[in-house]
């Protein structure tokens, strides 16, 4: 499993109760990750927005993942608008991502706030996977415009 924006490192402890000793989980946020005492759990500092961070992923992978799952968000300025847009950019930087390092058939879940972009990036969604769901975690507050995306069956070609 490939978790974009891990910080503070909760959902790397959650993924490992999920894949436990056979599975693997890698992490990527812009802050550092304090090591976790799992040999199958490693976490790396990098840019999901800067170019070669599929190398670096690469790097540190034994393999393409099953599952991919971006919790990214911008830091608010407080005006909608761009922090919208800067959201889903960081949604979309996910989604290439998932086209390099995604095994065909895995599944995606990425947060995406509700606003202009939000139709347009749904149906990029959709046409990556065989199924696409609207999800509303019961732990997000009813105003909070925060979705997320679930995508089931990658169509896309990753690539080695």
């Amino acid at each position: 499993m490939l978790d974009l924006g891990c910080a503070p490192g909760g959902w790397l402890q959650a993924a490992h109760q999920l894949v436990g000793g056979r599975g693997f989980v890698l992490g990527v946020d812009l802050q550092e990750i304090p090591p976790l005492q799992f040999a199958n759990v490693i976490a790396i500092r990098a840019d999901i927005t800067q170019e070669g961070l599929a190398d670096q992923i690469r790097a540190a992978a034994p393999g393409m993942f099953d599952v991919i799952v971006s919790d990214l968000s911008p830091d608010l300025s407080g005006v909608w608008d761009v922090d919208h847009a800067r959201q889903v950019e960081l949604a979309r930087c996910a989604l290439r991502v998932a086209y390099i390092l995604l095994r065909p058939s895995g599944n995606m879940l990425v947060k995406v706030f509700q606003g202009s972009e939000f139709k347009e990036f749904q149906l990029e969604m959709k046409s990556a996977f065989q199924i696409l769901r609207t999800v509303k975690p019961p732990a997000s507050r009813p105003e909070s415009a925060e979705f997320y995306f679930l995508g089931l069956g990658f169509l896309g070609q990753a690539t080695q």
